[in-house]
């Protein structure tokens, strides 16, 4: 796609900025991508990503759009829905939502998985992220939506940047969890030191978090769940027989990295095995009675609007924390 046009400004802005306003379309880390590529000239020259554009300069546009550099591999989906835009999959703990420089080469994920599904592609975005909307951690399972052409693409986008897309969660943490509902508002941005963590103590292009809670219920040993509040229940959280962990239904008002991850364990309560934000003494402990190996941490229900309807998507626990709570969504 090839554009040139002369620049109509009040006063000098940033080149990203202004073009992601012009173009709707796409992102602002997408026209970024480009600019980087030497895809976008000012005056015939190539610039960077953060110069000022004035009144009057013409720009110059080649936008080359990548095919994915992952190959389609043959990997078993569970799909909760499919239409001719759009797929959500039950996505499975240990696989990644797509290709990361830090993991071996470029295979076994959810992108290579759908490239080897359907051979429709979304252009916006970039090369190793096709389709992905919105992204699930490795080890967190449950539903996750994925557009298969432009325009389902731009719809999702707006729609979660404008928080009409409600996302439930069930996970299971360490300790007793004694407040019935409970919210936390913090900003969260990436660690000082570690570049793999997010926190929110002192974060690095800190952006505004939150999140809800409410207790489902406890776990004692090994015998399930106990369901909270009941009266003349365990609920009471007696001195004798304190439960060991907490259920927890969370709803996110906000999408950041890792955001329940680190909001849950910057108040103490960190998710049961959860590798990078939990307790090592509580992961082993977890491991030893449960055989848990991965974050318990699930994407449970999607609310939101599609073809002018409200739409509700729900799927169950996947087997190994299902058999720790036991218990079904």
């Amino acid at each position: 796609m090839n554009y040139s046009f002369c620049v109509y400004l009040d006063k000098p802005q940033r080149v990203d900025m202004y073009l992601s306003t012009l173009f709707q379309d796409f992102s602002r880390s997408f026209i970024q991508k480009i600019i980087d590529k030497w895809q976008v000239k000012v005056n015939w020259n190539e610039i960077k990503k953060n110069i000022k554009i004035k009144n009057k300069e013409e720009i110059e546009i080649n936008i080359v759009i990548w095919k994915a550099k992952v190959d389609a591999e043959e990997i078993d989906l569970d799909i909760v829905y499919e239409d001719e835009n759009l797929i959500i999959v039950n996505k499975d703990a240990w696989i990644n939502t797509h290709p990361v420089p830090w993991e071996e080469g470029k295979t076994w994920t959810l992108v290579n998985a759908l490239l080897y599904h359907t051979k429709n592609l979304a252009t916006i975005g970039w090369e190793e992220r096709p389709w992905i909307v919105h992204r699930l951690d490795k080890d967190t399972s449950g539903l996750i939506m994925i557009a298969k052409n432009d325009k389902m693409m731009k719809y999702l986008q707006d729609i979660i940047q404008k928080r009409e897309v409600d996302k439930f969660y069930i996970a299971i943490v360490a300790w007793v969890f004694k407040d019935k509902q409970f919210k936390i508002e913090s900003y969260i941005g990436r660690h000082p030191t570690d570049k793999i963590k997010m926190t929110t103590k002192n974060p690095i292009n800190p952006k505004i978090a939150i999140t809800h809670w409410e207790v489902l219920g406890y776990i004692y040993d090994n015998i399930g769940m106990i369901p909270p509040f009941v009266k003349g229940g365990r609920g009471f959280l007696d001195n004798e027989n304190s439960p060991k962990y907490t259920i927890l239904k969370i709803k996110l008002e906000t999408g950041r990295t890792h955001q329940i991850r680190v909001h849950l364990s910057s108040i103490w309560f960190p998710i049961i095995w959860d590798k990078v934000y939990g307790n090592a003494d509580i992961n082993k402990e977890v491991m030893k009675e449960y055989w848990l190996e991965r974050q318990a941490l699930h994407s449970y229900k999607l609310w939101f609007e599609l073809y002018w309807k409200r739409v509700e998507f729900v799927w169950e626990l996947k087997y190994d924390m299902k058999k720790i709570i036991n218990f079904s969504i």
